[in-house]
């Protein structure tokens, strides 16, 4: 899949880049040629303008840079001068040659491609006066400057061959990444309902047999009810999570107070905390407003507040802060005494099903919630991360302000 993904970025890449190679030098090619064509005759319409004589090589302006020569009829077709020092003139044959190929051309300024001569042909009274130009150095130049484009296309092809193929793992790296945690996240959930499911059918097992003995029936149906809520804890998290990465898509984002949300959310959790032998301190600057779906950001501090409660040491402290942090910021801190997190851990409890030994699985934790807040800070352009120090983790979440 990821080798078929870099293969079609390289593919359409490299047709972009010859599409755009063959314009810019076909148009380089085009205007070159162009502008010894336009060069060519504005030097021999300089030769006809000059009535009455034919210029030598040594009184022609600078801009005449091209070898020519002229030819002058009669008023019946007969040759009766020639002038340019350039070109042996004798061969008379030759010359009445030019003269009728000239002729027999319907347009006045053309190319005679089986002599390599431009001709310019000037209609004055009682005479005709025939220019040519020859175009040998020109169609040199040409061929050169094609050759020239043909070695730096090729070049410049292979040079962008290699860097798309450098460019196509950067750029699908993303979504290898995206799959690896798919298959993880998968794999993870199928572990995490694996093990309910097996002692469930277990306990269902042993109740079938049980007969008639109640307090085997009873331990059997604790067992199946302890299991099946596990069950939809674990269920209503994934819902969360989905929810969370769908939250752009499908939540409306509105002003609202966060201090008064955030008040709103702790209120109700101070019994518990009071009934778990915890001191919890709250201290929400007001007048504190942000843009964003409310119910999401409420569960985030739901999130921290409930992992601060379950990792709490017996007896300790709980703080809670709402700050405003420079112009157009806001930090939520949550932190509570316990058990120091690890440093290699701090960034992997964001993680999905990451759990750091036993601190991370007590209390029906599936390692889930902090990847939930994860998600949802993330969408409202937030940040957040965790701090351990002193025998106190903190979790901080700073999110962009807005005017009440």
């Amino acid at each position: 899949m990821i080798k078929r993904l870099r293969i079609k970025f390289v593919a359409v890449n490299m047709a972009i880049v010859t599409l755009l190679l063959c314009c810019i030098l076909g148009l380089v090619l085009y205007f070159t040629q162009a502008n010894f064509e336009r060069e060519s005759i504005r030097m021999m319409e300089n030769i006809a303008a000059q009535p009455g004589r034919f210029p030598s090589p040594a009184d022609l302006p600078e801009d005449v840079q091209l070898p020519f020569f002229t030819l002058q009829l009669g008023p019946y077709g007969e040759l009766i001068a020639t002038g340019g020092g350039y070109f042996d003139l004798s061969d008379q044959a030759f010359l009445q040659e030019l003269i009728e190929a000239t002729l027999s051309k319907p347009q006045s300024l053309g190319v005679l491609e089986e002599y390599h001569l431009r001709y310019y042909r000037v209609e004055k009274p009682m005479q005709l006066v025939l220019v040519f130009t020859d175009m040998t150095s020109e169609q040199a130049s040409v061929q050169g400057l094609q050759r020239t484009c043909l070695v730096l296309g090729g070049l410049s092809f292979l040079a962008f061959l290699a860097v798309s193929i450098l460019l196509s793992k950067w750029a699908v790296d993303p979504v290898a990444q995206a799959m690896a945690r798919q298959r993880q996240f998968v794999a993870a959930a199928s572990h995490e309902l694996k093990t309910p499911l097996s002692v469930i059918i277990t306990n269902a097992e042993v109740l079938e047999q049980a007969g008639d003995d109640p307090a085997r029936q009873a331990q059997s149906l604790s067992g199946i009810l302890t299991m099946s809520q596990q069950m939809r804890r674990l269920v209503e998290q994934l819902l969360e999570l989905a929810r969370a990465d769908g939250l752009r898509a499908h939540a409306p984002f509105a002003p609202f107070s966060w201090s008064q949300a955030l008040e709103e959310t702790v209120l109700p959790l101070e019994p518990v905390f009071f009934e778990k032998g915890l001191t919890l301190s709250t201290e929400i600057e007001g007048e504190i407003f942000v843009r964003g779906a409310r119910e999401q950001l409420t569960e985030v501090a739901e999130i921290l507040l409930d992992n601060a409660q379950k990792y709490a040491r017996p007896g300790g402290k709980v703080w809670v802060s709402l700050i405003r942090s420079g112009k157009r910021r806001c930090l939520l801190r949550v932190e509570n005494e316990g058990d120091p997190i690890a440093r290699e851990d701090l960034t992997r409890i964001f993680q999905r099903f990451y759990r750091a030994d036993a601190a991370r699985s007590q209390g029906g934790s599936f390692g889930l919630g902090l990847s939930i807040a994860r998600e949802v800070v993330s969408q409202h352009r937030g940040r957040i991360w965790a701090e351990s120090q002193n025998g106190v983790n903190r979790f901080l979440v700073e999110l962009p302000t807005m005017k009440a």
